[in-house]
């Protein structure tokens, strides 16, 4: 196995527990091209390693509710040219974002109105900015509805969301206070708070304010504290960690070095590490044993079927 491999040629000894297939029903949110080829307007992939478009009509790997996307992208063409599209599958209907170059303020208002009717779309943002809305867009995280931003992050498939929760939780079990660090819209931390105190922390200063819009409208939850903070550049020091008895973070592809020394520091009992890329898991995790952590075991998990993209949830005691 790839993981296992790796870790112990990087001098790492842990057990790699096998690996969980959580494409479920496929993934949940795509980001698409949209060019122009023999004179009409298509919605694509690029083929690997070119800026060449492979233009698609459906996609085997994407959810039900998202097969429409390709025709929903390419109706952007004929009003903003070349542009590319992300569309996330909403509980309220597909939650669109494109980003063009040409001026969208001179697009003609009827025809984008038309693509959200036809499409029956839940938003459309043209550059960051949203241009229609029905009901809100939101995803049901745990006992919440989370409130989404305009391309926000989010795991791949709501499996992946689940199964990677599910073994944060299990690694956090015992316990009482514990800390979410880049939380994100709170896939974690709202599921933790169903049975203990949790601080969440992230610099997007979007996903924290639906992140609290959701804490104040769910029901049943213990206390959720939040705090908009760049963690690459202002990380959590251990003095400020030593009130947690755990925590989780979860950084993007870059990982969290500087977070990782302070936490390497501190006294926390059970450290749940969530990460998106190999190397820089491993990076991270030398950072932890190097402080005195034991690195208990590690679960990879496959939400991106057909490729070699593995995610990791991997325990530190």
């Amino acid at each position: 196995m790839i993981v296992a491999d790796t870790l112990q040629a990087a001098g790492l000894e842990t057990k790699v527990q096998p690996m969980i297939d959580a494409h479920g029903q496929g993934r949940r949110r795509v980001t698409l091209h949209v060019r122009r080829i023999d004179k009409a307007w298509v919605a694509g992939f690029m083929l690997e390693g070119s800026h060449d478009l492979s233009p698609l009509d459906a996609c085997p790997v994407l959810v039900r509710e998202l097969q429409p996307a390709f025709r929903v992208a390419s109706a952007f063409g004929p009003l903003l040219g070349e542009c590319d599209v992300a569309i996330t599958a909403s509980d309220e209907g597909l939650d669109v974002s494109v980003k063009a170059k040409r001026d969208t303020e001179a697009v003609p208002v009827i025809k984008l109105q038309q693509i959200f009717q036809e499409f029956k779309l839940a938003r459309i943002s043209l550059n960051g900015e949203t241009f229609a809305k029905g009901l809100p867009p939101t995803l049901k995280i745990g006992k919440a509805h989370v409130p989404l931003p305009i391309t926000s992050f989010l795991q791949a498939t709501a499996e992946g969301e689940a199964t990677l929760s599910q073994l944060v939780e299990k690694i956090l079990k015992p316990s009482r206070h514990v800390a979410d660090l880049f939380c994100g819209v709170g896939p974690f931390a709202l599921r933790l708070a169903e049975k203990r105190s949790v601080h969440a922390v992230d610099a997007d200063s979007a996903a924290m304010d639906c992140l609290a819009h959701a804490i104040c409208n769910t029901q049943g939850l213990k206390p959720i504290s939040t705090e908009k903070r760049e963690l690459f550049r202002n990380p959590m020091i251990a003095n400020e960690l030593k009130d947690f008895d755990g925590l989780v973070f979860d950084p993007p592809r870059a990982g969290a070095e500087a977070q990782a020394r302070e936490i390497a520091k501190s006294k926390i009992r059970n450290v749940a590490a969530v990460a998106c890329d190999l190397a820089t898991f491993i990076r991270d995790a030398k950072i932890l044993v190097a402080g005195g952590y034991r690195f208990a075991e590690v679960t990879p998990v496959d939400q991106f079927k057909w490729t070699r993209h593995i995610d990791l949830g991997g325990h530190f005691k």
